[in-house]
């Protein structure tokens, strides 16, 4: 049964795994946040109540 041969899948697997590991993480933690995380103070985030018009 040629499908239980593992010698030309497991190259394969091996190389697609080392891919999803090493490069591609490198690649999405290489992006830049164009708008970074502003500090606020906790008094400019109190709202007020909601009138509703029923």
């Amino acid at each position: 049964m040629p499908q239980l041969n593992p010698d030309p899948w497991f190259f394969t697997l091996s190389l697609s795994w080392m891919a999803f590991l090493i490069i591609i993480p490198t690649k999405i933690l290489a992006y830049i946040q164009p708008n970074g995380p502003a500090l606020m103070d906790a008094n400019s985030h109190k709202f007020g109540t909601w009138n509703w018009p029923w």
